[in-house]
């Protein structure tokens, strides 16, 4: 059901009261929540406000055209202008995902196809971060286990937007990315020239935002330390820097040797545990929650196989929303929007068929 636009309206003016209390600010984490909501509603209030603006201008026109035919020229436009802002405060109005400000935490893992399957990891991870790049991100390696070959059998990146805008957060953009990432193409390690197929896994989070967001007892966790090692079992370095921590209750495990630093490990997989955690967390709630609606778009299912990469064919395809292009070339370089946008909208819609036409 459509939220009464009057309703929203003066949630925005409280958050705004609550914006200019300096009280807000010394608590981060909540003053960020309420920026985001409040950068969520102000999009709304904006819409809105233009809707009625043209509504008023639209029935001005017409009334005027019936003493003076000129104005009557500016009706076909109005009616025009209407329809689009009516449209856009529809789509504003669509539930939004309260993660989708958030920043995220990436897992790239090489699946079916050994060495192949590696290399196209360190591909897929070079393609999100040019991504990245071009929506003015900023990406960190957290982890990494690298192949023989130089591709990765595991790999981790945190991507981070600097805007307030929830519709700019990474979440709501990579969210559709997890899953199964399906490559067919004449792997390095092929003599006879032959087209292989081979699978990569990848795994988002969303990241919490503070770490008193998400309490996690001491009394919860085994923390393990080890000495670092890099492909082949070679020896990074001579001290117990690696980190590995163990969460008792879930069992969720994160291994982290990357720094040369324990406690650079630790916060690193302490971030990542966190981030785990808020997505276990989601999954439950989504799970108690999927008599009422399935998502058409993004599931739980992190081995559902959501996307083929097709070299021989220069093709991409997604799975779930039928999006095919021929252009696997520049996607490989972070040009994803387009397929990122067919997302999205694929989304909007089922959830605006779901609801309904209605605006209040």
């Amino acid at each position: 059901m459509f939220e009464s636009v009057a309703a929203l309206r003066a949630e925005h003016d409280q958050l705004q009261e609550q914006l200019a209390d300096p009280a807000l600010h010394a608590d981060a984490a909540r003053a960020k929540k309420v920026n985001r909501r409040y950068a969520e509603l102000s999009q709304i209030v904006h819409a809105h406000s233009a809707w009625t603006q043209l509504g008023d201008d639209l029935e001005a026109a017409r009334e005027l055209a019936k003493e003076d035919e000129a104005f009557a020229e500016e009706v076909p436009a109005l009616e025009e202008q209407l329809a689009a802002a009516q449209e856009k405060l529809r789509r504003l109005l669509i539930p939004r995902d309260p993660d989708d400000g958030r920043d995220v935490i990436m897992e790239i893992k090489g699946g079916e196809g050994g060495e192949e399957s590696a290399l196209f990891a360190a591909d897929l991870l070079r393609m999100y971060v040019h991504y990245a790049e071009s929506r003015g991100w900023k990406t960190e390696l957290l982890e990494r286990t690298e192949s023989d070959l130089g591709g990765y059998k595991d790999v981790q990146v945190a991507i981070k937007s600097t805007a307030t805008d929830p519709a700019q957060g990474v979440w709501a953009s990579l969210k559709y990315e997890g899953g199964v990432h399906r490559v067919q193409r004449v792997p390095a390690t092929e003599s006879q020239g032959r087209i292989h197929t081979s699978t990569t896994g990848v795994l988002v989070f969303p990241e919490v935002d503070e770490p008193e967001e998400l309490e996690i007892s001491q009394n919860d966790l085994k923390i393990d330390v080890f000495r670092s090692s890099g492909p082949g079992g070679q020896s990074v370095n001579t001290t117990d820097s690696a980190v590995r921590i163990t969460h008792l209750p879930t069992g969720i495990v994160v291994s982290m040797q990357n720094e040369k630093s324990q406690l650079q490990n630790r916060e690193a997989g302490m971030r990542v545990l966190r981030a785990r955690l808020l997505a276990r967390q989601q999954e439950e709630l989504a799970a108690a929650a999927s008599d009422a609606r399935k998502t058409q778009i993004r599931t739980m299912d992190r081995s559902e196989r959501i996307r083929t990469y097709n070299f021989p064919e220069n093709r991409i395809a997604d799975h779930r929303t039928g999006y095919k292009a021929y252009n696997l070339d520049a996607v490989m370089n972070g040009v994803i929007g387009p397929v990122i946008e067919s997302l999205i909208s694929a989304d909007e819609e089922a959830q605006l068929a779901d609801l309904g036409d209605g605006v209040s």
